[in-house]
């Protein structure tokens, strides 16, 4: 037997009500906040992550999945959204369209990693970008969106935790003293780590082994050494956070896991969903749009991955069945009478109706036991005498009641059963 390959999924009808609800939140919430869809390609050129992700981080260096086409180019199926929605905006000349430019997207991404609950090589992701804004106010309406969302989806007990990492002009100072508080342990680090110190020990932070991050606790806090600019914006943010009234503590651990985020860093946090418990995650990216060939124009966004979401969803007790019960199915006995039940049939989904009748040429007895399985909401058995009168009965699964109906009167079918 071939099977899927390791860290995918397959969605089936009962799971799928979960995606569609949130994509249809999704798309409302953000068209509430003036943003518009972008599609982008799956398969982005390698070089696009190496300079705009960032080299030295683990999704760049472990986990991308990178190959040379038959040309010879190197292509990467994408790690994330981020990087190709500002290539298309670059590629497209769409720098000087009105300002701020807003984003959303939906899309699947692969990573290779160790697949966990809520953790797979291919996941999907709701995220939204906003460009040529450099306020706090912006960071704030991109917060509010994710916190909008999250809580009509019914998510229970989220707590959204900010950061500020600094900017080119205050990080350095920062590097050098994470750097010199690892060094003095650096025996402890993991070897992983070890290799960041020289790199980028702002990835230390981010390190799941568990001595790492019992070190990263005690560790210089990034809050500490911002410079002028960067603690009065990190300040205005708050100020518009509490003018919305949205809660928020402040968590010094927070770096996210790419290179190109300054400043504001954000993440929204569901412990129904267990150990994977970030929902949200995002920040702002100020020199992403120049490091990639295009103007200065400041950025701020958030990916959301869809997979988490449908178990904090679960979770919070939100629960969702497919709406996909028949209003009619006509059980028919013989040629003619299947051949008339599928122009029915037909005729009835023409207007919009979910009807069904057999295909499989059951009995009778076997065809009433599939209609109530469906959970078909009325049932019509069609045979000869049916169809040499013209009419049948039409009868109401919920309440055994019966009506006689005409055949010929697809009208007054469709009235019945929709009522």
């Amino acid at each position: 037997m071939i099977k899927k390959p390791r860290g995918t999924t397959d969605v089936f009808p009962e799971e799928v009500v979960y995606w569609q609800r949130i994509e249809s939140c999704a798309r409302k919430t953000a068209a509430k906040y003036g943003f518009g869809e972008i599609r982008l390609p799956t398969l982005e050129m390698t070089e696009l992550f190496q300079r705009g992700v960032g080299d030295t981080t683990d999704v760049v260096q472990k986990e991308m999945y990178t190959f040379q086409d038959r040309d010879g180019k190197s292509l990467t199926l994408r790690p994330e959204g981020t990087a190709g929605t500002v290539r298309a905006i670059i590629e497209n000349g769409r720098c000087s369209d009105a300002l701020p430019l807003k984003l959303y997207y939906i899309l699947n991404c692969f990573r290779h990693e160790k697949p966990q609950a809520g953790r797979y090589r291919e996941f999907w992701q709701f995220g939204v970008e906003m460009f040529g804004a450099a306020g706090a106010p912006a960071d704030a309406t991109v917060i509010s969106l994710a916190n909008s969302l999250l809580r009509t989806l019914g998510v229970k007990d989220i707590t959204l935790h900010i950061n500020s990492i600094g900017c080119p002009k205050c990080r350095p100072a920062y590097h050098a003293a994470l750097k010199e508080y690892f060094s003095a342990k650096k025996d402890i680090l993991c070897p992983t780590c070890q290799g960041r110190l020289e790199t980028n020990p702002l990835r230390i932070l981010d390190c799941k082994n568990p001595e790492c991050k019992e070190l990263a606790e005690s560790a210089p806090k990034t809050i500490d050494f911002l410079c002028p600019e960067c603690e009065a914006h990190f300040a205005s943010l708050k100020r518009c956070l509490d003018a919305e009234g949205i809660e928020y503590g402040i968590d010094p651990m927070i770096v996210r896991g790419l290179d190109y985020y300054t400043k504001t860093v954000f993440e929204f946090i569901a412990p129904v969903v267990g150990a994977q418990s970030t929902v949200c995650g995002g920040g702002r990216y100020d020199g992403l749009m120049k490091e990639l060939g295009g103007p200065e124009m400041p950025g701020i966004g958030f990916g959301m991955g869809i997979n988490r979401l449908i178990l904090a969803m679960q979770g919070s007790g939100v629960t969702l069945e497919p709406d996909d019960r028949p209003a009619l199915y006509i059980a028919s006995m013989g040629e003619k009478a299947n051949e008339t039940a599928m122009g029915i049939v037909e005729a009835l989904r023409e207007e919009g109706i979910h009807a069904e009748t057999d295909l499989c040429a059951r009995s009778l007895k076997a065809q009433m036991k599939y209609a109530d399985k469906l959970g078909a909401a009325y049932t019509l058995i069609l045979g000869d005498s049916e169809l040499a009168s013209g009419t049948a009965k039409l009868k109401n699964m919920s309440d055994s009641t019966q009506t006689d109906v005409s055949l010929s009167d697809i009208a007054a079918l469709r009235s019945l059963v929709t009522e």
